[in-house]
């Protein structure tokens, strides 16, 4: 045998192997069915439309698209607290998470994050504060999703950029998801909040002039689909349907639609969250 031919050869086994190793697992296929739970308050990922009351939003579209080239799989949509997805695949509820949830490595114990959005964290104030930069929050009550990483990047960045130039620490204040924090800032609780950097446009778009976003995103991250560990051949097909469509243009088609088209990412990356 040449050399020519069992590279060839050897590639041949290569494409075989990982055809099989992208193989729906067998449960599902025979349900003809995915199990998928949300939390429906993260516009724009997922939320309930107020005209229609349905389902919608970026992850929505992304888990449609995904299910459809899985071979035309049905989803069946729950819905629950922030605080309660993790527990729903670990207690496989949820065959996987696609909801807005940030790729950690605390996260990554028992399950594997396929990662599809940048995102960061991202202060926010109503539009008459007078808070100008970022460092102008040292000190004020600053509210997020308890449930989230943004309480770890927070006190991060307040030791980084307040405590260490002398100044008084940000004031962390909790939240139970990103509409009850808004809430809170508009009612005067909070001085300003914090959100991830794709939802906020959205936000300022359903009240127009009512928020004004205050620096930059101070962290770099991702989301990611969170699937099990114990469920590889799961996160293998996952991974080769979300590069087929980022490859022919129904990755991008879906972000633009939501207006997060700068949030793209070149491929799917496995636990590529620094964190």
């Amino acid at each position: 045998m040449t050399r020519l031919s069992l590279s060839l050869g050897l590639a041949a086994l290569a494409a075989v192997a990982s055809a099989q190793a992208a193989e729906l697992p067998a449960e599902i296929k025979q349900a003809g069915a995915l199990k998928l739970t949300v939390n429906s308050t993260y516009a724009p990922m997922e939320y309930r439309d107020p005209a229609t009351n349905e389902l919608v939003g970026l992850d929505i579209d992304l888990a449609n698209e995904l299910a459809k080239r899985l071979g035309g799989l049905k989803i069946v949509w729950s819905e629950t607290p922030f605080a309660e997805l993790i527990p729903s695949l670990q207690t496989r509820r949820a065959d996987f998470i696609i909801s807005g949830i940030s790729d950690r490595a605390s996260r990554r114990e028992t399950a594997d994050f396929v990662d599809y959005l940048a995102t960061g964290p991202q202060f926010f104030v109503m539009a008459e504060s007078e808070a100008k930069a970022a460092t102008d929050l040292c000190g004020k009550k600053v509210g997020t999703t308890r449930s989230t990483s943004f309480p770890v990047e927070i006190e991060k960045w307040s030791k980084q950029n307040c405590e260490t130039a002398g100044k008084p620490a940000i004031q962390y204040v909790p939240g139970e998801n990103s509409i009850d924090v808004r809430n809170q800032l508009k009612q005067g609780r909070i001085d300003a909040a914090v959100q991830g950097s794709e939802t906020l446009p959205y936000a300022q778009t359903q009240e127009p002039g009512k928020y004004r976003i205050v620096g930059e995103a101070f962290a770099k991250g991702y989301q990611g689909i969170m699937i099990r560990k114990d469920d590889s051949a799961l996160r293998e097909v996952v991974t080769e349907k979300l590069t087929a469509m980022i490859a022919d243009g129904a990755y991008k088609a879906i972000l633009d639609k939501w207006g997060l088209g700068a949030n793209a990412v070149a491929q799917p990356m496995l636990n590529a969250a620094p964190q």
